[in-house]
């Protein structure tokens, strides 16, 4: 039994020895390089742009993309021209670019399309939580899903940026959640704007009107 434990014991440390004459101890310098297991693709066969490459026959590494490629997004159209979705630009982040202060109005053209793009995100994503009419009221209030449900009515949300009111259907706040992943940038926007039409709806009175108007009210 003790010869058994001794060969055990040599043949330990000589994997040891062995291990440590290939890897070397831990913070060890060599001029080799190191010894990976699992190298987990830190080192990568590429190409880098603009540089010669003879597998093809141009000899040049950066391609234009084949006939009928589809582009994997178009420009957002601002009021201030196209913004691509990977610019820090307000239009993608809701804030005024190298600040952390949220853009006072929305980048997007305020028009009836979208609007309408508007209002109909808006009763997918919002109604059921804060109701269509934006007070609160949403199915999940109704069957005690959830307790308490801001009315987008309140003074302190109408005195919101639009900026941070995009911002907090992006990433959520307190018990709501994140609906960045789900809308895209454009449709964020158009949630806002409409928004903002549905509080006038609700807060506005009747001197906001014109006097044309105005004789249309009932």
């Amino acid at each position: 039994m003790i010869r058994l434990l001794i060969s055990i014991a040599l043949i330990g440390a000589a994997i040891g020895a062995a291990t440590v004459g290939i890897l070397g101890f831990q913070g060890s310098t060599m001029r080799k390089p190191p010894f990976e297991l699992f190298p987990d693709m830190d080192r990568q066969a590429k190409l880098r742009p603009q540089e010669p490459n003879h597998f093809f026959a141009n000899g040049v590494s950066s391609q234009l993309p084949p006939a009928g490629t589809v582009a994997r997004s178009q420009p957002i159209q601002t009021v201030n021209g196209e913004v691509y979705a990977f610019e820090d630009s307000p239009v993608n982040t809701g804030k005024v670019s190298g600040s952390t202060n949220f853009v006072e109005t929305n980048p997007l053209p305020v028009n009836e399309a979208l609007l309408v793009r508007g209002r109909d995100r808006f009763d997918i994503y919002c109604t059921p939580c804060h109701g269509r009419l934006g007070d609160g009221n949403g199915i999940t209030k109704k069957i005690g899903v959830m307790a308490a449900v801001a009315n987008l009515h309140d003074k302190r949300i109408v005195e919101l940026t639009d900026g941070e009111i995009f911002n907090t259907i992006t990433y959520g706040k307190s018990t709501m959640g994140a609906v960045g992943p789900l809308l895209p940038t454009q449709d964020r926007w158009a949630v806002v704007a409409y928004l903002r039409a549905l509080q006038l709806s609700w807060l506005g009175a009747k001197e906001d009107l014109t006097p044309a108007q105005q004789t249309t009210l009932k």
